[in-house]
């Protein structure tokens, strides 16, 4: 059933630690996307072998999370995590074990693992242990806790979010008992950094259902973000319109949220979530855009490209067109196209010729306004000598 073989460095330093007799297993993610026969982008390696035994077998290695037991190895300048089996106890935050012991036992291990998806391990000679279920699970595309569900909320209440996250990614189907246990422990959610739920739903939002946010909203995750009530599931499902970029589902996430009375505006819903500087502007731009007459000629789209930008605007009409089912971004692209201008970098006359003709200051920049505007309007006349002797009929 495995459909994907380590690299040569993953396997070399499983056999390092194998050689000299620690037991040392694949573990996690790289196994269940192995099963599923997708390339991982990372490798995990869990073994018997204490932190300080990893670092000597090999040289260069760094503590990276000592605490917990890891180890970045760097195998034919690769890095590569290893992790000491380990047993845990006691999440006080609801993030983080307050204690953790080293084991010798690998089901020990995997038993305080999130899904059981994530708790099947491989051996370097290709012996699966799959001691929760876990493969047949992903046969029959169900997202399961190890063990009692509420419990591991308890101890981690970001696994509410991955649970919906993997479910939106793989296709699977979240299982009754864990759903209720997201259900039931959902107040743990506040306890969560704002920039972690905030990873959390971006990832789910670059996923092929996006609309899973919904199922974020209605089980309560979501309410130290959002006002009362439900987003709009049709609305949620054309996010899956958008081109699968961050900025531009962010966006249109925020435009279904406000549509559906969940949030006030843009600005505020992002900040909250410590989105970046650049996308709160992308955002709060958009929203007044979609919000203002929408033009309905290429003279009022240039008029937005040259107040907004094109960024922002290709935005604006991605999302319109996402919800509307209109084309708009496909004639913004022949605007673009075409060459014509809506901005002074593309005039055929700068600063500098205007200061020749002996304009300053505030009516330098009014003139250049104008002439901008002659242009969007008569595309064809973006020319250095007719813009000058109008900018010189001007001054007269």
């Amino acid at each position: 059933m495995v459909n994907a073989k380590p690299p040569k460095y993953v396997r070399r330093a499983l056999v390092t630690l194998q050689s000299r007799g620690y037991p040392v297993y694949l573990v996690g993610g790289c196994v269940r996307d192995m099963l599923l026969g997708v390339r991982p982008q990372d490798w995990d390696i869990c073994t018997a072998a204490l932190p300080e035994q990893i670092m000597e077998l090999f040289p260069g290695a760094r503590p990276t999370g000592l605490r917990h037991g890891t180890v970045t190895v760097t195998v034919e300048n690769h890095p590569v995590e290893v992790t000491t089996f380990r047993a845990e106890s006691s999440y006080a935050d609801h993030r983080h074990p307050d204690m953790v012991q080293f084991v010798g036992d690998l089901t020990a291990d995997l038993s305080r693992r999130d899904f059981t998806m994530n708790a099947i391990a491989i051996s370097p000679d290709g012996l699966i242990a799959d001691p929760f279920g876990g493969m047949e699970d992903i046969r029959r595309q169900v997202i399961r806790c190890v063990g009692e569900p509420e419990q591991r909320f308890e101890e981690d209440a970001l696994r509410m979010f991955r649970a919906l996250r993997f479910s939106a990614r793989l296709g699977f189907t979240v299982e009754l008992f864990t759903v209720e246990g997201i259900r039931a422990k959902a107040p743990l959610a506040a306890f969560l950094a704002a920039e972690r739920v905030r990873d959390e739903v971006e990832k789910l939002l670059l996923t092929p259902s996006p609309e899973t946010v919904y199922d974020l909203v209605e089980l309560g995750l979501m309410e130290s973000y959002l006002a009362p009530g439900l987003p709009d599931p049709a609305l949620l499902r054309r996010l899956s319109r958008l081109p699968r970029k961050a900025q531009i589902r962010w966006v249109g996430l925020c435009q279904v949220l406000r549509r559906s009375g969940c949030i006030q505006s843009s600005e505020h819903f992002l900040s909250s979530l410590r989105l970046d500087h650049r996308t709160i502007r992308m955002a709060a731009d958009c929203e007044r855009l979609l919000d203002s007459e929408f033009p309905r000629d290429d003279l009022g789209r240039k008029r937005w490209l040259k107040r907004c930008g094109v960024d922002t605007v290709r935005c604006a009409l991605a999302c319109y067109d996402a919800f509307t089912g209109a084309h708009e971004s496909r004639e913004l692209r022949r605007i673009l196209k075409s060459g014509e201008c809506f901005s002074l970098r593309h005039l055929a006359v700068s600063g500098d010729d205007l200061l020749a003709l002996g304009l300053r200051g505030r009516a330098l920049g009014e003139m250049l306004d104008f002439l901008l505007d002659y242009v969007m309007e008569y595309p064809d006349n973006n020319r250095r000598e007719l813009l000058l002797l109008l900018a010189a009929g001007a001054e007269e």
